[in-house]
C-alpha cells in the first residue's frame, strides 16, 4: 500500500507557504528518493500514477505545488504569479530547501530529480547550483529558445512591468510563447498538443488549477528561467560525472519535436558531462508521463535510477 503525506514548509521568498506530497510503500525497503519538480499551469498531485509507480518500486516520492500554482495559490489567490524579488533563485531555492527536509529524514539514500517542462528547466538551474548533491537527474520535456525570441519576450514582459501589469495576466504573452503549439495536432482543443489521449487533454481542460493564464511575472520569470541556461560559464558549474537522463516525446512541440531537447544534450556533451543519455518516444506528446506508452517510459526511467544506484 503506497500511504500519502501531505505537508507544508516556509518559501524562500520569506512570505509563502510551499504545499507539498510524499508517497511512499508501507511493504517495500527504500531504496532511494525521487523529487519530481512539476511543469507550468498544473500542479504536483497529478503525478499520483507516476509517483505510485516508483513508489511501489521502493522510491520515497516527494513533489510541491510551486509558487503560483497548485495548493500553493490556492491559499494566497495569486495563479500564475511567483514572487516579486528575484523569482527564479526562489523557484531553485525552494526545491532545494524541500530536497533538505526530506533528505534529512532519510540520510545515506540515493537522491534524484525528474522535472517535467518548465520543470525540467527549474532543475537544469537546479544542476547549475545545487548538482553535486544528488545522484542523478531526469530531464523530461524540456525545451530551448534561441536568443531573438527570448529577446522579443523579454521586451514585452518589461514594457508590461513599467506600465504595473506585473500581476495582469497576459493572452498576448501566452501566444506569443505558445501560439503555434497546436499547428501539427488535429486541433480538436486548444490543448491537444499536450498528449495524443483525449482523456489527458479533457481532465485538463475541465481543471481549474490547469491551463491557467500566467501573469506578466510567470512570463518573465519563465524567460528567465531559460535565459540563465544559455550561458555557457554558468552551465560549466554543473558536476560533470552527475548521470542525466532525457526523455521527450518526438513529437512535443515544446521541445521542438526532439530537436531542441537533442541541442540540449548536446550541451552537456560538449561540456565534457559524461553520465549523459537521450531517449526520445515516438508518437508522443509533450506529457510524456501520461501519454498512452507512459508505462514504458516509466519503466525505463526505472530501469535507469536502479542502473546509476547499482553502479554508484
Amino acid at each position: 500500500m503506497v500511504n500519502r503525506t501531505y505537508f507544508t514548509f516556509p518559501s524562500r521568498d520569506g512570505f509563502h507557504t510551499i504545499h507539498a506530497m510524499k508517497w511512499q510503500s508501507d511493504e517495500v525497503e527504500p531504496v532511494g528518493i525521487l523529487q519530481l519538480i512539476h511543469g507550468m499551469a498544473e500542479y504536483v498531485a497529478r503525478y499520483e500514477e507516476v509517483a505510485v509507480h516508483f513508489a511501489e518500486k521502493g522510491f520515497i516520492v516527494v513533489g510541491d505545488d510551486h509558487l503560483g500554482h497548485g495548493d500553493t495559490a490556492k491559499e494566497y489567490g495569486d495563479y500564475g504569479f511567483f514572487c516579486k524579488n528575484d523569482p527564479v533563485t526562489v523557484l531553485v531555492r525552494d526545491e532545494h530547501r524541500l530536497k533538505k527536509i526530506v533528505q534529512k529524514d532519510y540520510e545515506g539514500l540515493p537522491y534524484f530529480i525528474l522535472g517535467h517542462s518548465m520543470g525540467s528547466l527549474i532543475l537544469r538551474n537546479y544542476l547549475c547550483r545545487y548538482g553535486s548533491g544528488i545522484d542523478g537527474a531526469v530531464i523530461c520535456g524540456t525545451a530551448h529558445y534561441g536568443r531573438l525570441s527570448l529577446f522579443v519576450g523579454k521586451l514585452l514582459t518589461g514594457i508590461l512591468k513599467i506600465a504595473g501589469k506585473e500581476k495582469n495576466k497576459s493572452a498576448l504573452l501566452d501566444e506569443v510563447m505558445f501560439g503555434s503549439f497546436n499547428k501539427r495536432t488535429e486541433k480538436r482543443t486548444a490543448f491537444d498538443w499536450i498528449c495524443s489521449d483525449e482523456r489527458v487533454v479533457d481532465s485538463y481542460m475541465n481543471d481549474p488549477s490547469c491551463g491557467f493564464l500566467f501573469t506578466v511575472n510567470g512570463y518573465d520569470t519563465l524567460i528567465e528561467l531559460i535565459k540563465k541556461l544559455n550561458k555557457r560559464s554558468y552551465l560549466s558549474k554543473m558536476p560533470k560525472k552527475l548521470p542525466v537522463l532525457f526523455i521527450s516525446g518526438a513529437e512535443d512541440p515544446v521541445g521542438n519535436y526532439g530537436k531542441a531537447v537533442q541541442d540540449v544534450y548536446d550541451t552537456f556533451l560538449h561540456l565534457d558531462l559524461t553520465k549523459v543519455q537521450i531517449k526520445l518516444y515516438n508518437d508522443a506528446r509533450h506529457e510524456l508521463l501520461n501519454e498512452k506508452q507512459k508505462m514504458q517510459v516509466y519503466e525505463d526511467v526505472s530501469n535507469w535510477l536502479f542502473k546509476v544506484i547499482y553502479e554508484k
